[in-house]
């Protein structure tokens, strides 16, 4: 489950997604990214969603694979403090 992209955030506040994401995704100038914060973890998802219909199918792509949003959390959480993120 190691995909970490690193990119910096500049002094106005702006982050620039890499284009192998804006690729994958179909985003484009002028698209909207919604940003969930999970108490220390931030979920980007491309468009404009309601966060009920977004954990929705977060929980069963997870349980399709054998996960619980629990253990994501925590794995989430384990690789925040491996790279010296905040508790």
């Amino acid at each position: 489950m190691k995909k970490v992209i690193e990119t910096r955030m500049s002094q106005r506040g702006v982050l620039t997604l890499p284009k192998r994401l804006r690729d994958r995704y179909g985003l484009h100038p002028g698209d909207s990214i919604s940003i969930v914060d999970l108490e220390g973890v931030l979920v980007l998802c491309p468009g404009r969603l309601r966060i009920d219909s977004a954990a929705e199918r977060l929980a069963r792509k997870l349980a399709q694979q054998g996960e619980s949003l629990d253990s994501m959390l925590a794995v989430l959480r384990e690789e925040r403090n491996e790279y010296g993120g905040k508790s």
